[in-house]
């Protein structure tokens, strides 16, 4: 389709058609002398000058051609049962050629069909987010088969075929980096608009584009299947889905468009007065307020779909203004969820550093506890031997694990189980827990051959821009920010002191979560959950707003969660409420900018010096206000990303990743 069929085809074919008939007849009106945006020379005896019929006639073509289609879908609104305001505009048009207003006529079609215009051109641009994912969605792929390289439409890549990423190229998958190095630009999917470096086991996503390097991708996931694909999915259909207050203004546009019909034809009849009567029609026209609310609905989803933020819908996008409490998970959402080793205290004198690591990680080899990686990481990075497994191991639940290693008995595990293992002589041991407990560490006392000699521990990293993203959500109107986690009560404690959590609520099963936050909603909350969709789903499900964070190749999330944040940026949590509230802002603000010009353009019908004409085009104005006043959110809000995130302290990097064999 070339450039002329699609403005044929588009929505300025017939306001501009129209307004060059309307300049036409003003041309043959002023060889006349006449004023041709009045109707005096239809009033004067005798015949009417060629150039004036002319004009008369190309006034009512305008109107014609301009309201035509505003014409049909008023039938067609009546064939559904419905008065739309299509219907308002088309009686007002028909009754001002019938009482011979053609100027009116014409203005009044011409106008609204202007406003139509703006309309579809505005709802295009503000689903421009939608329109650059699909652009970046691939065609094509390089794929290995028989040995070869061959080129196909990426949607006919097959799982586990191996794709080739060359540099300047889309990924057409989403897959894992099986060979070869490269840098990713992956803002289609998270907004993130600095490359992220690729190396083997890494994954990628189909849109993303290769700035340097040669991959060697395994296919995961291929045509409607990507992350790509489910968002773009997604963004479409929350574009589409209806706010509350959208309904309601829609119910409120069915009663109000037959009530101004009415008004218009009581004035018409008690006063005589056929003009008012139309005037009335048009102006009642609430054309900016049904507008109002999809245009500002559009811009806030794809501003968020451009920043890396996820929206369900009209309906998630009012509740997140409303958000007043966020509960988090701690594991993994405040915290990296990357446990490593912060202390080894040596208790026996006859030993060293080296020796009680040792010890420790030889027996956590054979152990599954969660807590053991670090530990053995941190030994091998030492170059300690922590080669085989033990000769035999004994996990004791709830306390450690016991193992035989040439001959000997270790153990490593919180202080109930020196009781099991008969150990009167702690070495101190109590008073080393109790101090790295404090400071919100996971310790660990191991022994040899029944006696102590050290205390390991291990903890996760805070991160370094948690306590940056409360006090956005306290900035963003959020009275309270809850924790709730597995974890002990001393080591969420020590978390909250950190990143100055409002609240917190330790030692939850999931159903103790779910618990928590209906009690929240019970207190008069609305509660925002944030988890990672596993372990916290009863918890999101119940929550007025589930938000799913880091979500990207997580289709489960994607499709399930309210909000879902590409990202694995704690600091789209707070710019998700805020462009929420702004975008509840900007309807409130349309809504009361329709509402205004409606009333006051009756008040003037009524009091005298509103024309039909002059009306329609300060109710077209307020359209047009109302649409520039939504396009402000397709702009990024620079106050939520001046800020970079805060430094870590010392401190902040000493924080458990989860329950412990400390209860």
């Amino acid at each position: 389709m070339n450039s002329l069929t699609r403005w044929v085809r588009g929505p300025w074919t017939n306001p501009t058609a129209s307004g060059l008939l309307i300049a036409l007849a003003a041309i043959f009106s002023f060889t006349e002398g006449v004023n041709p945006f009045s109707d005096g020379h239809a009033e004067g005896a005798g015949a009417l000058p060629a150039a004036l019929i002319a004009s008369d006639l190309l006034m009512v073509a305008a109107a014609v051609v301009a309201g035509t289609p505003i014409l049909i879908k008023a039938v067609r609104a009546l064939m559904t049962k419905m008065i739309a305001i299509d219907l308002l505009v088309s009686v007002a048009a028909i009754g001002a050629v019938v009482i011979g207003q053609y100027w009116e006529a014409a203005a009044v079609t011409f106008l609204f069909a202007i406003g139509h215009a703006l309309e579809a051109r505005t709802m295009k641009k503000t689903r421009s987010a939608l329109a650059e994912l699909v652009a970046v969605a691939p065609d094509v792929a390089v794929v290995m088969r028989d040995g070869k390289q061959v080129e196909i439409p990426a949607a006919g890549v097959e799982p586990d075929e191996t794709v080739l990423v060359k540099n300047g190229a889309k990924v057409p998958v989403d897959g894992v980096v099986i060979g070869g190095t490269g840098a990713l630009d992956e803002s289609s999917i998270t907004g993130e608009s600095i490359p992220v470096e690729k190396g083997e086991g890494d994954e990628v996503f189909a849109g993303t584009i290769s700035g340097g390097g040669f991959l060697q991708v395994r296919a995961t996931g291929t045509g409607a299947d990507t992350t790509l694909a489910r968002i773009i999915h997604r963004v479409e259909e929350a574009q589409d889905a209806k706010a509350a207050t959208q309904t309601f203004m829609e119910k409120f546009s069915a009663w109000y468009t037959p009530g101004i019909i009415v008004l218009a034809l009581v004035a018409g009849l008690v006063t005589g007065d056929a003009v008012l009567a139309l005037t009335l029609l048009v102006i009642g026209c609430p054309g900016a307020l049904v507008v109002s609310i999809p245009v500002a609905i559009v811009a806030g989803i794809g501003r968020g779909a451009k920043d890396g933020i996820l929206i369900k819908g009209g309906e998630y996008l009012e509740t997140s203004a409303r958000i007043s409490a966020v509960a988090l998970d701690k594991t993994g959402t405040l915290t990296e969820g990357k446990p490593y080793l912060t202390d080894v205290t040596v208790l026996d004198p006859a030993l060293d550093r080296s020796d009680v690591l040792g010890w420790a990680a030889r027996a956590e080899a054979g152990s599954e506890h969660p807590l053991a990686r670090p530990i053995i990481d941190a030994a091998e990075a030492e170059g300690l031997p922590v080669h085989g497994l033990p000769e035999r191991t004994e996990p004791v639940v709830g306390m450690g694990v016991i193992a035989t290693l040439d001959g000997q008995r270790v153990s490593v595990g919180n202080l109930p189980l020196l009781t099991v293992e008969g150990i009167a002589d702690d070495s101190g041991a109590a008073t080393e827990v109790d101090r790295l407990a404090g400071l919100g560490r996971t310790p660990m006392v191991v022994t040899l051959d029944s006696r102590v000699i050290g205390v390991v521990a291990v903890a996760d990293r805070i991160r370094s821009d948690a306590q940056e993203m409360i006090a956005r959500l306290h900035d963003a109107g959020v009275q309270k920010v809850v924790m709730l986690t597995g974890d002990t009560q001393r080591v969420a404690d020590a978390v909250a002191a950190q990143v100055g959590l409002d609240e917190v609520r330790a030692q939850l099963l999931p159903e103790d979560k779910l618990t928590m936050v209906a009690q929240l909603k019970a207190d008069g909350y609305t509660v925002a959950m944030v988890g990672d969709g596993v372990n916290d789903a009863p918890a999101l499900a119940t929550a007025d707003i589930g938000v799913a964070m880091g979500a990207a190749g997580t289709g489960v999330a994607i499709e399930t969660a309210d909000i879902a944040l590409m990202q694995d940026d704690l600091l789209k949590l707070p710019q998700a409420v805020d462009l929420a509230r702004r975008t509840v802002n900007v309807m409130r603000q349309n809504i009361a900018i329709a509402l205004i010009t409606v009333v006051l353009l009756l008040a003037g019908v009524f009091a005298g010096g509103v024309t039909m004409a002059i009306g329609m085009l300060v109710h077209e104005a307020s359209v047009l206000l109302v649409i520039v006043n939504a396009m402000r959110l397709m702009r990024r809000n620079e106050d939520q990303h001046s800020a970079g995130p805060a430094p870590a302290s010392d401190a902040r990097e000493l924080q458990t990743a989860g329950a412990g064999p400390l209860s």
